[in-house]
């Protein structure tokens, strides 16, 4: 239908139209426009990432209009969060890359995109040798050896080491701990004679991987040695010395400081008003004292030691035991067997083979077996520091055999030791009493004595020696400059030395005359009246770091050889070989044998086992 316009003169003059469908609009109502995205980019804080990792991305959305700027992310391979995180997949895709992608909810049309290249992972630091070159591999006891460690691994790995000695005693190094690979260190022996020694470098990230060299010590001038020892009960010792010079069995304490507690000390009941007594005989005067035996174990066989009483103080091990060796008092054979009582019974054997003493208490033979209540073990070229608390053969911890006063040594015309003596009482208290260095262990028995285990006295530099015969003056020039240690409850006074039919009896008696008031008290470590079994010091105990057979399984009479590596040890001994130091040991089992490694220190002991299977 067509429609018809009017055409009207209005009376201002102006036109004005109307028409069909024709309407008027409103001045400044312009419509906003209609929404739209026009670009999504996508960018991320790397560009090349490892596997596994992550990298935080960001999107911008541009567009006209009231548009919406989310997006939903997603990746090729690897993850994406809402808030843009992306994870790298575990592995790298084949393309060597990834494709972290944006895409707008309002227009999905519109997708950002981000690169990011993937890489494998750098490799975990991973230690995979430890090698150490000692130059030169064999020195004498003057001189000094370079060792220099050398690390090798993956990945961003530790290069440094520890290094140690074994046995710990036998010297010094110039530097042990956190040592960097490449690094010269210097060994310097500790023990004037002949020795054997063991350096060893462990990684500090991984103990697993060590490596030892054994150093050859040889004796700079042809003294007097181990292996030099006669053979037989009784036997000389042909001017070798037991243990180090700085041990305190040798160490020169004439001019030492005097206790500040000695007046008190030495005026107490239980030591003043009393005298010398020595404690031995020739055979004829009685044949009393504490016998000894030297074996070479390369021919004694090694036998088991049934230990009854004091194993968990003990070193429970095979030793050179030879049938015929003397025991303190000649008990008769199974009389009181297996630990009845019948007097100390101490038996001491010195393996010249092994450098190695073994001594035992309460000691009993039957039928060519034997059984003790204690027994240990002590390496003649160091000094083992036995655990706190721990006794030993001798109530005191200590050692027996180097505190004896032995015929060969005063026919040589000088004892180089500290002398062992008993006290009928020593200081007790609610912890079983007191000790100080170089004492492990109390047995004390009266509160109200000033005497306590490892005190070390000393004849006065006054006292005038020369009207003595020049034996019994060689015992009391001793006295004098080594001293003695208490080591044991017996009798006052008593002071212990080896049967020898070569001893004058009428002689010794004289040394029986001296008052114990010429005699003074040594300044003791730690202060009187010392520790107990509450207040002895504590620390971390040995660490074995890998106890090795050559062979698992062999066959009957084929050798192997135990290696071993320690840290922060005294001494060794495995129990079905006996006292062991270097590192390393063949041996060549009959039959199926789990071996136990025994590394102990002043704090205590470790142990780990290995099993050869005979077949």
């Amino acid at each position: 239908m067509r429609c018809k316009t009017l055409l009207s003169l209005s009376f201002l003059g102006s036109l004005s139209f109307a028409g069909c469908g024709v309407s008027g609009k409103v001045a400044g109502t312009t419509p906003p426009p209609t929404p739209a995205i026009t670009s999504v980019s996508v960018s991320c804080a790397a560009a090349s990432l490892p596997t596994g990792q992550t990298s935080q991305c960001s999107v911008t959305v541009s567009g006209t209009g009231a548009y919406s700027s989310a997006v939903t992310w997603s990746a090729a391979s690897g993850t994406v969060s809402s808030s843009g995180l992306y994870t790298a997949p575990s592995v790298v895709p084949t393309s060597g890359s990834d494709s972290v992608k944006a895409t707008s909810t309002e227009d999905s049309t519109k997708v950002g995109s981000a690169k990011i290249t993937i890489t494998a992972p750098p490799p975990l630091p991973t230690i995979t040798a430890v090698s150490l070159a000692c130059s030169p591999s064999s020195i004498t006891d003057t001189q000094t050896t370079s060792c220099t460690p050398t690390v090798t691994g993956t990945g961003a790995f530790a290069n440094t080491v520890n290094v140690s000695i074994s046995p710990a005693a036998a010297g010094t190094l110039s530097d042990a701990s956190g040592v960097s690979s490449g690094t010269a260190i210097t060994f310097t022996p500790a023990n004037i004679g002949a020795d054997s020694v063991t350096i060893t470098a462990t990684s500090t990230a991984d103990s697993t991987k060590f490596h030892s060299v054994p150093i050859t010590v040889t004796a700079s001038t042809a003294g007097p040695s181990c292996a030099g020892m006669s053979l037989g009960d009784n036997a000389s010792l042909n001017g070798f010395l037991p243990f180090t010079s700085s041990t305190a069995w040798n160490t020169d304490i004439s001019s030492a400081p005097l206790d500040p507690n000695n007046a008190a000390i030495t005026s107490a009941a239980g030591f003043a008003g009393l005298h010398l007594h020595h404690d031995w005989s020739s055979v004829a005067g009685g044949n009393y004292g504490i016998p000894y035996v030297v074996v070479d174990s390369s021919t004694t066989p090694l036998i088991p030691i049934s230990v009854v009483d004091y194993a968990d103080e003990s070193d429970v091990a095979v030793a050179p035991f030879p049938i015929t060796a003397p025991i303190e008092g000649a008990p008769t054979d199974c009389d009181g067997w297996p630990d009845t009582y019948i007097g100390d019974s101490h038996v001491l054997v010195l393996d010249r083979h092994a450098c190695m003493l073994y001594e035992t208490f309460n000691t009993h033979r039957c039928n060519g077996a034997w059984s003790a209540s204690s027994e240990t073990i002590w390496d003649l070229k160091n000094y083992d520091r036995r655990p706190w608390g721990w006794t030993s053969a001798d109530a005191a911890g200590l050692p027996i055999f180097p505190g004896l006063v032995r015929y060969d040594e005063v026919a040589s015309g000088a004892i180089n030791h500290a002398i062992r003596f008993t006290m009928q009482q020593t200081k007790n208290d609610a912890n079983g009493g007191y000790f100080v260095a170089p004492a492990s262990h109390a047995a004390g028995t009266t509160y109200g004595v000033s005497n306590v285990m490892g005190m070390r006295i000393r004849l006065k530099a006054s006292f005038d020696i020369s009207g003595f015969s020049a034996a019994n003056q060689v015992i009391l020039t001793a006295m004098k400059k080594y001293g003695m240690i208490l080591a044991d409850n017996g009798s006052y006074f008593y002071f212990q030395g080896v049967p020898d039919p070569r001893w004058n009896d009428d002689d010794l008696h004289n040394l029986d005359a001296i008052q114990s008031s010429n005699f003074e008290v040594v300044q003791m470590t730690p202060t009187f009246p010392g520790y107990d079994a509450n207040t002895a010091p504590t620390g971390e105990t040995p660490i074995i770091n890998s106890f090795t057979s050559s062979a698992s399984s062999v066959a009957a009479g084929t050798p192997v050889t135990l290696t071993w590596n320690t840290t922060n040890d005294s001494y060794d001994f495995i129990d079905e070989l006996g006292g062991v130091t270097g590192g390393i040991v063949t041996t060549t089992p009959t039959k199926t044998t789990t071996y136990t490694l025994n590394a102990t220190n002043q704090y205590g002991r470790t142990t780990m086992q290995v099993t050869v299977t005979v077949h």
